[in-house]
């Protein structure tokens, strides 16, 4: 009995030990080493040393990904039109509002709260993604559409900013719902009649693949915990 209580207790810290800033080195380094491309473009990335510093920097090809705006406001190049991120496939919106601390003043209010910092953590929930477009899609819903051409060039997404969603390739269609019924049923997220209809029909439409299952052990590995809908 002792023995069981005590694997219990490792697999509870190896998932609450991590926070967003420890997961995202992690990934980088050990999770996504030999599959360096990004989520929504498939734009190949790389480990560059940028004044001292490691930067995972995009592989810049018209053939995968033109900036939609390669300027800032200020005329400044867009650095996040450069870089990789690392976006939550279910947005912190999605899965913090329900907490307390979400009500007092959103994200930042739950920076010290557990709950959201396991959650906030969870590299099930996390892929690499162009800044710019991490940018863009912010907290948007993904949508039932089919993305237009021409948004961010050959890049197969579309952020439609005034319907507040984001249309994605079939693709990966799967492997957001997979995820999103993995957050759903593990942090007690609801999902609408509608969106947890559009999920189901995205995993029959898109198999798991052999990445899903390479980065599902990984992440069991490190982070404790397996995503049951990737098998």
């Amino acid at each position: 009995m002792k023995k069981i209580l005590l694997l219990l207790c490792s697999c509870i810290l190896i998932v609450n030990a991590a926070s967003f800033s420890k997961s995202k080195k992690i990934l980088l380094k050990k999770i996504y080493k030999d599959n360096q491309v990004t989520f929504y473009c498939s734009n190949p990335y790389e480990i560059k040393k940028v004044k001292g510093k490691q930067k995972a920097l995009i592989v810049q090809d018209t053939k995968y990904y033109t900036p939609r705006k390669p300027l800032t406001k200020k005329g400044k190049v867009n650095v996040r039109a450069k870089r990789i991120e690392w976006e939550h496939i279910m947005p912190a919106h999605n899965f913090g509002k329900h907490l307390s601390c979400w009500k007092k003043g959103g994200r930042k209010a739950c920076k010290k709260d557990k709950i959201f910092k396991t959650m906030e953590a969870d590299m099930h929930n996390l892929v690499p993604a162009i800044g710019e477009v991490n940018a863009n899609r912010s907290n948007f819903k993904y949508g039932a559409n089919t993305p237009k051409a021409n948004q961010y060039g050959k890049c197969e997404v579309e952020v439609d900013f005034k319907a507040k969603r984001a249309y994605v390739k079939d693709s990966i269609k799967g492997d957001i719902a997979r995820v999103y019924f993995y957050m759903s049923d593990k942090y007690k997220v609801r999902l609408s009649k509608k969106e947890k209809k559009m999920m189901e029909a995205w995993n029959k439409l898109d198999p798991v693949d052999e990445w899903e299952k390479t980065k599902n052990k990984r992440v069991q590995k490190l982070q404790g915990n397996l995503n049951p809908y990737i098998q």
